[in-house]
């Protein structure tokens, strides 16, 4: 879509649309330049044929009218040029109609009695013809109930009933040898200006159509020269696609090692072209089985545990101990709801060369499917426009082919920064995109490229690399100062707001209140790299916002662009990323199409979930950031099931997943049938009836389908191969529920119709641009299921969670893709309070999932989720609320240090046993787990240590703010305050700000050491006989101080000084603590001063 370079503005509900040319001087051109010319009869924009040429009626002197007029002028009028009164011919594509003489050059068989036939039309043509009707609108046609263009009544040509029938090389009874004709549809007949549906009724006889007699009737069917030609040359093309057309998976969702294939003797695996793209790696059975074998052991101790703590209360202490023991019931539900999903742990590869081998044939264009990539930004003061524009920078010159990738960058905040870092950023991807592609660098993101330290001549042979790349160096400084000047110039927003360099006032100088906003920056003609190579497209959207409208922020950025990349581009896959997130594997792209490109099972995936992997972050990692037990834990044992959850970045989605369709339906096994059970069962005879019953329809409808499908058609399925999917089903549905599914825009309603995507080409630029900015409308999705079953969902700030959740109820599968070079590597926040304020955010998402209809403990049922993967999903939403009885816990050693008691009576050697064995068996499993996972002890335990700390702050706030919002309507938010940091590597670590979730978890700090200087002197001053029951109070004691230890170092800083404010709650607790202590008086015996005669004369 080409619109030379200009800012396209405008709003869909306000009838606004222009073009602001911001190199130029100031012109503001109409939309109708983009379209060349106009209908001089109905003023309607002169379409393009399917040879990229302008439409031309008349050949004598091209007096410019569009195809509707121009049929119609032949069909109703005087068949003649308007302008030089030269009748006009039948041109390709156009019906005969009287008058017309045989043309010996046109052979256009297909369209010579077509009058708006559109039976027989997989999806993509279907979809088109929808778009078509809506673009190319003129006089002589209307829609039918789902949208696609047909004639009236009265213009089809009348059939006659003595017409001959062709039989397709199978002889009926009732039909002699001599009369074979073709068969056409029922609603092609002339009729009492009625219309029936364009998928007609298979049960319904088809009526013959008429022929031209002067023609020989072999050539329309079987058995004729042109027939065996075009069959030699289907077998032709299907030898050399080389690919395997049975799409299904395995019992349990899907078996990506390809093992049915060798269960078919019709399809040989012979050549490399025609191997699975992807394998399964399961764990060794010599890791996996102790593993298993250790976890049900550690349910047999749990349950010994719960007999004896449930049979032996402590009766001085009941309140301590029914406390720890309804806590402990908590941990262990938990427990089981986060183990078990990791039951079936898995690892994948791919092959990349077959993927080649495949879809790149040499020769030929790339049959790899399009990509659109997502990129969201909102404020560029918060996400530096420096890192937004490496990351669009890595996009841009990705390992995939450039007519196949088009980055979009979302932004939110209509700020003109970051239009203007993008401007800019296209035109050092001009150089950057083709110095990646001649020496193969990686990563492709130039900031880390330049600072990364290794050797950067490795494998490099090239002459010219080192003077490229020094010259590549120097240019990209430049660019960095360019775009910290404009980030110097936007810290002061003028009065009148920002002016484009034209001029123009900029469109989004009220955040809140501006209209939608489109710029191709790359992508058009008049764009290539310094080299004269085409280059990615690079398009800018900002979404239309006003006072009154709900927006759901990056969820509703998202489904934005998915609207407006489906009209502009229209790829089948998605990438999104977030704007720090750049990519690391220039073939990650590459990586995800070996699933969703793989015949054997590539139909269910949903989407494919890479790690995250992050740069910055010090070396001990004392916050947990890189998350990764997650990543390589819990996310591997999610693919052995249903497949990862998605986790907002580094994902490949497949479109038709995200539009709300179910997954391809999976044939039933035979040796599921009931047959084991005697006739006179009741359950069964009642389930076989109807599977008897269900065959017999199948049959039956089956029988009707293939006399139905006898038709001219039938070449064209024969020919590419068609088979029923979710977009077929689509087709047939009513325009109405269409419009509510999706939105009132025929044209995105065609692209998502369309599973392999494309855009027409018959469709003007002009015509994509109004509805590219109708979609991005602020009331587009108003009484449609955006938001609900279609796109990213609403209703939670983690939209990543119930977006995926929503995927696999559908009965999708995701899968987790692991490259030897991590795919995509971002930022991360390492300060303190920065980590404390993400996990919350995540942690107030899964409180609103929980409190909503979406909650999996009771949505989903009936559907495709898999069980175990509910239970993942169920933790999810659920660990928020463990952040109660963590607390209560953790303050459990302070109170029983404090006041004498324990939550445990006096041990016997069963409860010492019991308990050695269940830390035993703790430790264990994070020992096996450690060793499949490929993660080290450091990693493990800071991920145990932040669990802890996470759980008494962050989560527990969540937890507060979550209730108050849901259920009171309170929107409530905390304010972090930074208050300074030391210059250097990871100063950011050591910045200290202060925030309120910081509260929580140093009082437990406080509490517990102080409990533990109690406990010790209560020991000293009662002598030998109480270090024995101490012993367990301080191990609780410093059980809870050890996790809480990287939280200590954070508040205490580089220097290891405490600042002032943790000093002054510091002694604020401590006097509390003091007056405890004065009220306990260990000292004293509890009951009262013993006075003894010391002997001596004190007179």
């Amino acid at each position: 879509m080409d619109t030379r370079g200009r800012l396209v503005a405008g709003s869909h509900n306000r009838n606004e649309f222009i073009l602001i040319n911001a190199d130029e001087n100031g012109r503001i051109k109409s939309v109708k330049e983009l379209s060349g010319q106009m209908c001089q009869i109905c003023e309607d924009e002169v379409e393009i044929t399917v040879d990229g040429e302008l439409f031309v009626a008349c050949n004598e002197c091209a007096f410019p009218v569009c195809r509707p007029c121009y049929e119609y002028e032949r069909r109703e009028g005087n068949q003649a040029c308007p302008q030089c009164k030269t009748r006009y011919k039948r041109l390709k594509g156009s019906p005969r109609v009287e008058g017309d003489e045989e043309e010996d050059d046109i052979d256009d068989l297909d369209n010579e009695f077509d009058y708006g036939n559109l039976n027989g039309l997989g999806p993509q043509e279907g979809a088109e013809a929808m778009l078509s009707s809506h673009l190319n609108s003129g006089r002589g046609y209307h829609s039918n109930a789902s949208g696609i263009p047909v004639l009236s009544a009265h213009e089809a040509s009348p059939l006659s009933s003595e017409i001959p029938l062709l039989t397709y090389g199978e002889e009926d009874s009732e039909i002699s040898s001599d009369r074979h004709a073709l068969i056409v549809p029922p609603f092609m007949a002339h009729g009492n200006g009625s219309h029936s549906a364009p998928f007609p009724d298979p049960s319904i006889p088809l009526q013959p159509r008429p022929m031209v007699p002067k023609k020989d009737i072999a050539i329309y069917g079987y058995g004729s020269v042109a027939w065996k030609d075009r069959m030699e040359d289907w077998k032709k093309r299907q030898n050399d696609k080389l690919q395997v057309v049975k799409h299904q998976g395995d019992n349990d969702g899907g078996n990506f090692g390809g093992n049915e294939i060798d269960d078919d003797p019709d399809l040989p695996m012979m050549d490399e072209g025609r191997q699975p793209l992807s394998r399964k790696l399961p764990i060794p059975s010599s890791k996996i089985n102790p593993y298993r074998m250790i976890i049900i052991l550690r349910l047999v101790i749990l349950g010994l545990f719960f007999h004896y703590r449930l049979l032996h209360p402590v009766k001085d202490a009941y309140g301590l101990w029914l406390t720890s023991v309804i806590c402990e019931i908590w941990f262990a539900a938990s427990w089981i709801l986060d183990q078990f999903p990791k039951w079936y742990p898995i690892e994948r590869e791919t092959y990349l060369e077959r993927l080649s081998l495949r879809y790149e044939k040499e020769g030929k264009p790339s049959e790899l499917a399009s990509v659109d990539v997502f990129v969201s930004t909102v404020d560029p003061l918060k996400e530096p426009p420096l890192i937004t524009a490496n990351t669009v920078l890595s996009i841009l010159a990705v390992d995939y082919p450039v007519d196949k990738v088009a980055c979009y960058v979302s932004d939110d905040g209509a700020a003109m920064l970051t239009f203007e870092a993008l401007s800019e950023t296209s035109e050092f991807a001009r150089k950057w995109v083709p110095f990646c592609k001649k020496f193969n660098i990686e990563p492709r993101a130039p900031e880390w490229y330049f600072s990364q330290k290794m050797d950067y001549l490795k494998n490099k042979v090239h002459p010219a690399f080192v003077r490229e790349r020094r010259a590549m160096k120097r240019e990209y400084e430049e660019f960095k100062v360019k775009i910290n000047a404009l980030v110097a110039t936007a810290q002061k927003v003028p009065e009148d707001g920002w002016t484009m360099q034209d001029g123009t006032p900029w469109p989004g100088n009220n955040v809140r209140d501006h209209p939608g906003m489109i710029q191709v920056f790359l992508g058009h003609s008049d764009v290539c790299d310094v080299e004269g190579n085409e280059l990615p497209r690079l398009i800018y959207v900002s979404r239309e916002k006003r006072p009154g409208f709900e927006h759901h922020k990056k969820a509703g950025a998202m489904n934005a662009l998915v609207r407006v990349s489906a009209v502009i581009s229209n790829a089948p896959y998605l990438l999104n990323v977030d704007c720090d997130h750049y990519i690391n594997n220039s073939k990650a792209l590459r990586e995800a199409m070996c699933f969703m490109m793989d015949p054997t099972s590539g139909k269910k995936v949903c989407y494919v979930q890479f790690p995250q992997r992050f740069d910055g972050i010090d070396r001990h990692d004392r916050y947990s950031n890189r998350n990764v037990v997650f990543f390589d834990i819990n996310m591997k044992g999610l693919d052995g099931l249903q497949g990862p959850i998605y986790v907002g970045t580094g994902c490949v989605f497949r479109k038709q997943a995200l539009y709300g369709f179910d997954a391809p339906a999976k044939k039933k096994s035979p040796s599921k049938t009931c047959n084991c059970w005697p006739k006179w069962c009741c359950l069964c005879c009642g389930s076989r009836k109807d599977k008897n019953a269900k065959t017999k329809k199948e049959k039956k409808k089956k029988s009707k389908h293939r006399e139905a499908s006898k038709q001219i058609h039938a070449l064209e399925n024969i020919e590419e191969g068609i088979n029923e999917s979710n977009a077929e089903k689509s087709l047939s549905m009513p325009q109405m529920k269409l419009e509510k599914k999706f939105g009132q825009s025929p044209v995105f309603i065609a692209s998502a119709l369309q599973e392999n995507g494309g855009v027409p080409k018959n469709v003007s630029p002009a015509s994509l641009l109004k509805e590219a900015i109708q979609v991005i409308s602020c009331g587009y999705e108003d009484k449609t299921e955006w938001g609900k079953e279609v796109g990213w969902i609403y209703g939670s700030v983690t939209e990543d969670i119930l977006t995926g959740f929503k995927m696999h109820c559908h009965g999708w599968r995701s899968v987790y893709c692991i490259p030897k070079r991590p795919a995509f590597k971002g930022s991360a926040p390492i300060n303190l309070s920065d980590r404390l304020h993400q996990v919350l955010r995540w942690a107030l998402g899964s409180v609103e999932i929980f409190l909503s209809r979406h909650c999996p403990i009771w949505y989903g049922y009936g559907g495709g989720l898999n069980w175990l993967e509910r239970f993942s999903y169920i933790n999810s939403v659920v660990y928020p609320w463990t952040s109660i009885p963590l607390l209560v816990y953790c303050t459990l050693p302070a109170i029983c240090l404090l006041t004498g008691q324990f939550i445990v009576p006096e041990i016997s050697n069963y409860a010492s046993l019991v308990f050695m064995a269940l830390f035993i068996s703790i430790a264990a499993t994070g020992i096996l787990e450690m060793q499949w996972g490929g993660v080290g002890i450091d990693d493990w335990w800071r991920n145990e240590q932040f669990w802890v700390i996470g759980g008494v702050s962050s989560h527990l706030f969540a937890l507060i703010q979550g209730l108050l919002k849901v259920l009171g309507g309170v929107s409530t938010n905390f304010t972090v305050t930074s208050k300074g940091a030391d210059d250097g590597e990871f100063s950011e670590l050591y910045l200290f700000k202060w925030t309120s979730l910081l509260i929580p978890p140093t009082t437990l700090l406080i509490i517990n050491i102080v409990g533990v200087v109690v406990g010790v002197s209560d020991a000293i001053n009662n002598g030998y006989d109480s270090w024995g029951p101490l012993f367990g109070r301080l191990f609780f004691a410093f059980w809870v101080i050890m996790h809480l230890y990287p939280f200590l170092k954070g508040l205490l800083g580089k220097q290891d000084r405490m600042p002032t404010i943790i000093l002054v709650w510091s002694i604020l607790l401590a006097s509390i603590l003091t007056l405890m202590w004065v009220r306990i008086n260990p000292f004293v015996s509890r009951d009262g001063p013993v006075l003894e005669v010391c002997g001596l004369n004190c007179d």
